[in-house]
């Protein structure tokens, strides 16, 4: 049997709930022995999802407030290299299982620690981490898109489970970067806090660039502005938001009465192939189409077909026509056209469609899994996985014999770890060089990412920019940090063999496309092995999974992930009202993350190899794990009736938004119920009442006291009444300016750098890189996204082109060193 990427590490799993679990799996999917360490009695949740989250994992069950119970897990640590952990703040020090004590025992050991808030955040630390209440304090119940923000609701629950998610990818890539790093570095104990990381993962939606310029906005963010300055309510209804959408950017109803979704704007060739796509030829000649980087001052029409949005005096029409023709055909039959032309769109899928559709299961997006408790399951696939795992879609079932069918023992018959005394603090990734070939959010968030940790990254775009600089500049400010920019033309004979060169000194190369665009690139797998046997390549696509499907091939975007897994529809409640999960980068920064835990893996291999691999990842997967706790059927499960739609304010009466007497407040008290309510005075009476009566009952208790009050009165229980905060106020609440210097990335649950020397000529500030806290591993903050090929000629020049040849290739059109005159175009 082939070895699996992973299979030599050996990983204590003593998460619960989900961040925890969630990084097990996805090792596990990936090799890792993964031990579950259950308390006595066993689990402590045995639902389908648990039973997911625990595939491909053994498990013993160990009763760690006793000393027997420490001590066989002391035992266990002196023969594992990583042991993860999701308890609050102080819990593992009560245990007497603080970090010291787990470094005495195995010096090489790498800890990560998941509480929902930092551990130095004295205001935050002590509370109860349910997801709720992570997204409550952090702005996701309150910044959920422009729509909701038109429409006057606020707040809007979600069930999505976006805290675990980011802050699982962040944990699953800490661990494997930091085991590549030990035998410099040691054992480190790693800090996660899943509020940091959604904040990350959300980070798009509280950017803010001084003098924004109005070009870059869409309709729907115009009109927000209008209505604030005249003093309007924000009071659209849903069906007032149809003039406000862009028509390259929205849902078509088609013959079958199914939504289609389409994200076509931004790029040189997509609306032109929708258009075409949609026998709308006529129409298309008709429209404008120029540079999309020229000021607005040397525009010869209010808008350009290459630049998103589409102009107000045409959007009508256009909207208009290709509504008529979605009309001629339904759904299915569209999808395949568009996929077929490369055209981005999906039509939208429920859930519990996603989790039976063809392409799910023969991409693998979608697994197989015969469970002792609930039979045949379909789960979610891998998140993130390698080309040469051939053991990539079999998976475990989760365990049900007590103590592993003797894995205890099998354990402890091994001699313990010798450490190996490192004792370094470097960065995990320095000496990795990152050729980056993406573009827009999700792509280029890899090497980002992969940065903040040492790495050091050329970043490659084309002479003549096929992208608008709303993509490749606003949403590069966030994406591109940390890079050098080099401009060629990979179209030509002369720019492939540049872009070689770079292979040929290259580690991780970073793309985001399609095999077929993959291919036609010249970096197919097999050619790049035989140039650099070392090398890994990062892909990430929209549809693509360990295997080949039906839309493999097909192009999309991160609302289009949305809409094929059934978060726009869960969003929005129906097929008549989709809407996208908050606005920007939900699923794409997710992604990008899930890459990054794909090239740990595949570095990790390339360490006992010495072979390079393919490190894959896509958004469809990242849609399945923002769904985690859903994302599974099979016969006899319950009906798919998780909180949908825009009145969605909880789920059940102990979790729930309430309106306290100074504002909105999250109340989570699913473990406890009534047993809390018997606690607090001014609720003790409710304790007895149904659920179906308990929700507006307390909805009178708690608007008579402050929030303060309330939270005051749960302390020191399980239980928490948190404000809803926007996104908005945690940005101004945790920013530093860049110029002053010595920006702390590790006290503080959150941090905004207010970036004030930027080269933009504009100041910009950006959510901090502070999900990852080494406690000896270097993080750093990476430097300013560069104006587009500001580094052309220097990297030309180390490539060892002369200053002759230089000149030569950026006469040719070759290579190039700008897109405009400006860094943003006005």
């Amino acid at each position: 049997m082939s070895r699996r990427p992973l299979d030599d590490i050996r990983v204590l799993d003593l998460g619960h709930y989900l961040a925890g679990p969630l990084v097990g799996m996805m090792l596990a999917d990936m090799g890792t022995e993964v031990i579950r360490v259950d308390p006595p009695g066993g689990p402590v949740y045995g639902t389908p999802a648990a039973r997911m989250f625990a595939r491909g994992k053994s498990a013993v069950e160990l009763d760690l407030k006793s000393g027997h119970g420490r001590d066989v897990l002391l035992s266990l640590v002196r023969r594992s290299d990583v042991l993860v952990e999701n308890f609050r703040p102080g819990v593992m020090a009560r245990l007497g299982l603080d970090w010291e004590v787990l470094r005495q025992a195995n010096a090489d050991l790498i800890c990560l620690s998941l509480p929902g808030f930092a551990s130095g955040d004295a205001g935050r630390r002590h509370l109860p981490a349910w997801e709720a209440v992570i997204a409550a304090s952090t702005g996701q119940f309150t910044d959920m898109g422009l729509n909701r923000r038109l429409m006057g609701i606020s707040p809007s629950f979600t069930p999505l489970t976006l805290a675990s998610a980011y802050g699982a990818a962040f944990g699953a890539m800490s661990v494997l970067f930091a085991l590549g790093a030990r035998p410099h570095n040691g054992g480190d104990r790693i800090e996660v806090p899943l509020a940091s990381a959604l904040l990350e993962g959300l980070s798009y939606n509280c950017e803010r660039i001084e003098n924004y310029p109005d070009r870059y906005k869409s309709p729907r963010e115009l009109e927000i502005e209008r209505r604030g300055r005249e003093g309007l309510p924000m009071d659209l209804d849903y069906g007032d938001l149809t003039g406000l959408l862009d028509p390259f950017y929205r849902t078509y109803i088609c013959a079958d009465g199914r939504g289609f979704y389409v994200v076509a704007g931004s790029v040189v060739s997509h609306p032109r192939r929708v258009l075409e796509t949609l026998g709308l030829e006529g129409l298309l000649e008709e429209l404008p189409d120029f540079d999309a980087y020229l000021d607005t001052d040397r525009w010869p029409a209010p808008w350009s077909l290459r630049n998103y949005p589409v102009g107000p005096d045409d959007r009508e029409r256009i909207t208009a026509a290709m509504q008529r023709a979605f009309l001629r055909r339904p759904a299915h039959e569209w999808e395949a056209l568009f996929g077929a032309a490369k055209a981005p769109a999906t039509m939208q899928r429920w859930t519990s469609e996603w989790l039976a559709d063809p392409h799910s299961l023969a991409s693998g997006l979608i697994v197989k899994v015969e469970d002792a408790g609930f039979g045949p399951m379909r789960q979610m696939g891998n998140v993130a996985w390698l080309g040469s795992d051939a053991g990539v879609l079999q998976k475990s079932p989760a365990p049900d014999v007590r103590n592993g069918g003797g894995v205890l023992e099998r354990v402890l018959a091994e001699p313990p770890r010798e450490p190996g005394g490192a004792k370094g603090a470097t960065g995990w990734l320095e000496g990795i060089r990152v050729l980056d070939l993406t573009n827009v959010i999700a792509g280029p968030t890899i090497a980002s990412t992969l940065s903040r940790f040492g790495a050091e990254v050329i970043h490659v775009q084309p002479v003549h920019p096929s992208v608008d600089p709303w993509n490749t500049v606003v949403f590069g400010l966030q994406a591109n940090r940390g890079k050098e920019s080099i401009l060629l033309d990979l179209g030509t004979g002369r720019g492939r063999e540049v872009l070689d060169r770079l292979i040929r000194r290259t580690d991780v190369i970073t793309f985001n496309g399609t095999d077929e665009q993959r291919d036609r690139l010249g970096l197919n797998p097999g050619r790049l092995q035989g140039m650099n046997p070392a090398l890994i390549l990062a892909q990430l696509d929209a549809f693509g999974g360990p295997a080949r499907g039906p839309k493999s091939d097909h192009l999309g975007y991160d609302d289009l992930a949305q809409a094929a897994t059934g978060v726009m529809l869960r969003f929005g409640g129906s097929m008549e009202t989709p809407e996208e999960h908050a606005h920007f980068g939900t699923i794409d920064v997710l992604a990008g993350y899930c890459a990054c835990v794909a090239i740990g893996a595949a570095l990790h291999r390339r360490g006992r190899t010495g072979r390079g691999d393919l490190a894959r990842a896509s958004l469809a997967a990242a849609g399945n794990l923002i769904q985690a706790p859903f994302m599974f059927d099979f016969d006899g499960r319950g009906p798919f009736d998780e909180p949908a739609g825009r009145e969605a304010l909880g789920w059940g009466p102990y979790y729930h938004c309430y309106r306290a007497a100074d504002g909105w407040m999250f109340f989570a008290a699913p473990g406890e119920r009534e047993a809390v309510l018997s606690r607090v005075p001014e609720l003790a009476d409710l304790a007895a009442l149904p659920e179906d009566s308990l929700g507006e009952a307390l909805a009178s208790r708690f608007s008579r006291e402050p929030i303060a009050y309330w939270a005051e009165s749960l302390a020191g229980t399980s239980s928490a009444a948190v404000p809803l905060t926007t996104l908005m106020q945690i940005r101004d609440g945790a920013l530093e300016l860049e110029s002053d210097g010595g920006i702390d990335l590790e006290r503080d649950t959150f941090r905004v750098i207010r970036h004030d020397r930027h080269p933009m000529g504009r100041w910009v500030d950006l959510v901090a890189p502070n999900a990852v806290r080494p406690g000896k591993g270097r993080v750093t903050i990476p430097g300013p996204m560069p104006k587009y090929g500001a580094q052309t000629v220097r990297i030309l020049r180390d490539l060892g082109y002369d200053h002759a040849e230089v000149k030569e290739l950026l006469a040719e059109g070759v290579a190039g060193e700008r897109w405009s005159s400006r860094y943003l175009p006005e």
